[in-house]
């Protein structure tokens, strides 16, 4: 590997001290979320879901702290499926619409996720998960062991390798078709697969 791209692979790599709350420019508000996601079930009080305007229901679901009822709607509670049913919803945008909802839209909307669990290390996913396509290059997918293949992707930075991750990209659905994983589990899977292409040797 060239010194360049060495240096363009610390840089990216640098990225990730900015934590996920920063890895969006198009994070939505608690409020559009809420309007466009969360109102289905939560003006009703669809299949249990705590009304929103219901003070008692809301404390009784925030008796744990907001990071736990993060991550219940993350992984999915009762008839919620994991990631409110919009497994492109990031964290911190999930974040907003709890925050709009148990303040009844008083609260600022929060600069971080209330919470972002790992599930797993990022080479444990990739290597259950995410190496099906990206080992062979399935559909187009940059394999492990061909940084020249991630290298304009790396363009945006780390950043906007996590948002194609969470969004879905060309053949790859969102979250890798795994809804219940969290922001942090998907920048470990991306940040595992970038760094073994960079520092891949044939015959490893």
């Amino acid at each position: 590997m060239q010194v360049r791209d060495h240096w363009l692979v610390v840089a990216s790599l640098a990225v990730l001290t900015l934590g996920v709350s920063n890895t969006m420019a198009e994070e939505r508000t608690g409020r559009a979320v809420v309007e466009q996601t969360c109102a289905a079930c939560h003006t009703s009080g669809k299949d249990g879901a705590p009304k929103i305007g219901d003070v008692a229901a809301w404390t009784q679901h925030t008796k744990k702290g907001l990071a736990k009822l993060t991550e219940s709607a993350i992984a999915g509670i009762g008839k919620m499926p994991a990631h409110a049913g919009q497994p492109d919803l990031s964290d911190l945008e999930l974040s907003r619409a709890i925050a709009f909802m148990v303040s009844f839209g008083k609260a600022v909307d929060p600069k971080k996720p209330y919470a972002s669990p790992t599930s797993m290390t990022g080479e444990q996913l990739v290597q259950s998960h995410c190496v099906n396509c990206h080992g062979d290059g399935k559909e187009g997918a940059p394999r492990i062991d061909d940084f020249n293949a991630w290298k304009p992707r790396l363009q945006k930075g780390m950043n906007g390798l996590v948002r194609s991750a969470i969004s879905g990209h060309k053949a790859m659905p969102a979250r890798s078709g795994m809804a219940q994983l969290s922001d942090t589990d998907l920048r470990n899977a991306v940040t595992y697969m970038v760094v073994q292409s960079a520092t891949y040797k044939p015959g490893n």
